[in-house]
C-alpha cells in the first residue's frame, strides 16, 4: 500500500506543484494525499481529485489536533512570507513547531520542510555545500523560517532550501526582476555575480522524491539547478523574453545604484543582484533520482506566456 501523505500549503505556489506531482507521480493514490488548508476554497477546482481536504490553521496549534493520524510523511510548504513579525513567528516559527510535535504524536516517519536560502541572510555565498554556512536570517520572515527548520530538524526531518524558484504562480522573482528593469530602464553590464534558480515543476517533483525516498536525507539540502546564472544573463534573459523595452544603454553597478538613489526597495534588490548568491548541491537531485530541469533561459521561456499575462493585467 502506498504511503499516506499530508501536504501543507497546496493551495500556494510552491505547494500546487507539489500536489500537482503528487497527482503526476503515479506511486501515491490520491486518496492517500491530504491537504491541510486554512481556506479550502483557495484550492483550484479539480487540483486535488479525491484527495482528502482539511481545515486548519498553523496559527492556531489546537486546529492541527488529529492531522497526522494515520499520516506516514508530511511535505510542510505553507509558509507566512512578509507581513508583521508577529504574524510570520505565529505561523512558520510557533506552527511548525506544533505541527512537528503532532506529526512526533502520530508517529509520523518523515517531515519535509520547503524552507529558503534567504536564512543565509545576504551574502556573498559562492558555491556554499549546505551545512558549511550558518543561518544568520535578516528578515522577521527569515528568521521564523530559520526556526521553523530548527524544529524539523531537531526532529530529524528534512530541510530543503531552494534559492530563487521561478515559473507558473511566481509572484516575487520574476516579477522582483522586471519591476527593476523598469525602474532603470536599462539592463546591467558586466554583472557577474551567480545566483542559484529551480523551476517550481522540478521542486515539486523534488519535494514528493525526499518524502518518498528509501534514503535517509535527514538535515538540509540545497535545491537548486546546478548551473548558476549571473546578473546580466538574468535581467537580459527577463527582458528578451517577456519584451520589456529597454531604451537605456546598459548600466554598470555604480551607475545603477546612483539611478536608484532614493528607491530604496530597488537599491535592496539591486544589491541582492550585486553579490553571489549561489548554494551548491550535496548530489541531493542524483540521490533522489529526480531531473532538476531545464537551465535559466529555457525555463524561462516555456513560462513566459504566464508572466507576460502576468504583467500585463
Amino acid at each position: 500500500m502506498s504511503s499516506r501523505i499530508l501536504v501543507t500549503g497546496g493551495s500556494g505556489f510552491i505547494g500546487g506543484h507539489v500536489v500537482a506531482a503528487l497527482r503526476e507521480s503515479g506511486g501515491v493514490t490520491p486518496s492517500r494525499v491530504r491537504l491541510l488548508l486554512r481556506d479550502p476554497a483557495r484550492l483550484p477546482a479539480g487540483a486535488a481529485p479525491a484527495a482528502e481536504v482539511v481545515r486548519a490553521d498553523l496559527a492556531d496549534p489546537e486546529s492541527l489536533r488529529g492531522i497526522c493520524d494515520g499520516v506516514d510523511v508530511v511535505l510542510h510548504c505553507a509558509s507566512r512570507i512578509g507581513g508583521d513579525e508577529r504574524s510570520t513567528e505565529s505561523v512558520n516559527d510557533h506552527g511548525t513547531r506544533a505541527l512537528v510535535e503532532e506529526a512526533a504524536r502520530a508517529g509520523v516517519g518523515r517531515v519535509v520542510y520547503v524552507s529558503t536560502a534567504a536564512v543565509y541572510g545576504r551574502g556573498p555565498f559562492t558555491g556554499a555545500p549546505p551545512g558549511k554556512l550558518p543561518p544568520a536570517p535578516a528578515s522577521p520572515t527569515s528568521r521564523s523560517r530559520a526556526a521553523a527548520e530548527r524544529h524539523v530538524l531537531d526532529a530529524g526531518g528534512v530541510v530543503l532550501r531552494p534559492h530563487l524558484v521561478l515559473g507558473t504562480g511566481d509572484r516575487w522573482v520574476v516579477p522582483g526582476l522586471a519591476a527593476l528593469l523598469g525602474v532603470l530602464s536599462a539592463s546591467l553590464k558586466e554583472c557577474v555575480a551567480r545566483h542559484s534558480v529551480v523551476d517550481v515543476r522540478a521542486l515539486g517533483r523534488a519535494v514528493v522524491a525526499a518524502g518518498l525516498s528509501e534514503r535517509d536525507l535527514a538535515g538540509a539540502h540545497h535545491v537548486n539547478h546546478p548551473e548558476p546564472v549571473d546578473s546580466s544573463e538574468l535581467l537580459d534573459t527577463v527582458a528578451g523574453r517577456l519584451g520589456l523595452p529597454l531604451p537605456g544603454a546598459a548600466l554598470d553597478i555604480d551607475e545603477a545604484r546612483a539611478r536608484l538613489a532614493g528607491q530604496p526597495r530597488a537599491l535592496h534588490h539591486l544589491g541582492m543582484l550585486a553579490v553571489d548568491h549561489w548554494f551548491a548541491d550535496d548530489g541531493f537531485w542524483t540521490g533522489v533520482g529526480v531531473d532538476p530541469g531545464a537551465g535559466f533561459a529555457e525555463l524561462l521561456a516555456e513560462h513566459a506566456p504566464w508572466y507576460r499575462e502576468l504583467l500585463e493585467g
